[in-house]
């Protein structure tokens, strides 16, 4: 009978094992934005690139267009663990580092290039860990592209936003930029903004191409001023107890295939910004608007006392290092 008992017990320890081994490390991976757009697309390629390498060991599972959580309750929930990977724009991680609002003030890099050459150099680096003492790992930039301006009214001149409503994320620095040419910046969540355009409860909102098209902005707002003043890039971030709990072998492997899947993400933000408003113009749904030089440095000119108003809590030479890659 003890025989018989001392097997059940060692059978019951080996099925217990073998199951334990058998549950595959789960990655809910949460975002706000369509499948077809670059995060969209870059989420789902890593899902599929960890699907191919480590099957049985890993599964992500993907969430998009805010199914999950949105982007200001996400890295909340990530700290509780329920959810192991997102990538909010920068604007969002406000409350946890000032660093990152460098990436929202106005017309501080001249185009994407100059973006990643700032990200990849050791200013653009270290910033990946200036979340660590909030329990966050920045894992790396995931490109969207330069933002525009979209409107009820055409915006040619600083004088044309005035008292104008325009949703933003929540950030500060975006406030500024708004509050800077006598405009009315309102925060909102990305998942209500074609309502609140649709409605004409706001007057406007600046994105890029992608998702301007993507989420049909486009169809509700009859110009959109090509201003290129900022950059609307994300973070890939996921938490500390959570990255610094697997395997070491295991957390190289899902490192290695997140950055092949940010490449391809950033090359489809590359392609999608030129598509993406050429399917826009194709429409006719919305006039695309160009500056002229001069109205473009008026632009700049209202907007650039945000520099210095955020310059303490950012820091100049962070500043410094992303206008020298400009040249």
């Amino acid at each position: 009978m003890r025989l018989l008992s001392a097997a059940v017990a060692t059978l019951a320890l080996t099925v217990g094992a073998q199951s334990a081994m058998a549950a595959p490390v789960e990655i809910k991976f949460s975002h706000v934005v369509a499948e077809n757009t670059p995060k969209g697309q870059m989420a789902n390629k890593f899902r599929d690139l960890v699907e191919e390498r480590l099957a049985g060991k890993v599964e992500v599972k993907v969430f998009p267009s805010s199914q999950l959580f949105g982007d200001n309750k996400v890295l909340e929930a990530m700290l509780l663990g329920d959810v192991q990977m997102a990538a909010p724009s920068l604007s969002k991680f406000q409350k946890y580092t000032k660093s990152l609002q460098i990436f929202d003030l106005p017309f501080l890099f001249k185009d994407m290039e100059a973006v990643e050459r700032f990200q990849q150099g050791p200013a653009g680096q270290k910033l990946l860990g200036s979340l660590n003492k909030k329990g966050l790992v920045g894992l790396g930039y995931l490109h969207n592209g330069m933002k525009q301006l979209s409107a009820n009214n055409p915006l040619k001149t600083p004088a044309d936003a005035n008292g104008r409503k325009f949703r933003i994320m929540t950030s500060d620095v975006l406030q500024a930029q708004f509050e800077a040419v006598e405009a009315v910046p309102l925060k909102k969540p990305f998942s209500e903004v074609f309502t609140l355009l649709q409605t004409k409860a706001i007057d406007g909102q600046e994105n890029t191409w992608s998702n301007i098209y993507s989420k049909k902005f486009f169809e509700v707002q009859p110009y959109i001023t090509e201003s290129n003043h900022g950059v609307l890039d994300y973070l890939v971030v996921t938490s500390a107890e959570f990255w610094m709990g697997l395997d070491d072998d295991l957390r190289t492997e899902i490192k290695k295939a997140l950055d092949e899947a940010i490449k391809h993400g950033n090359m489809v933000a590359a392609e999608k910004a030129s598509t993406d408003k050429q399917a826009i113009a194709d429409s006719g749904r919305s006039e695309i608007l160009t500056l002229t030089d001069a109205e473009r440095q008026q632009w700049v000119e209202a907007m650039k006392p945000v520099w210095k108003k955020f310059e303490g809590e950012i820091g100049a030479d962070l500043i410094e290092a992303a206008v020298a890659s400009n040249k």
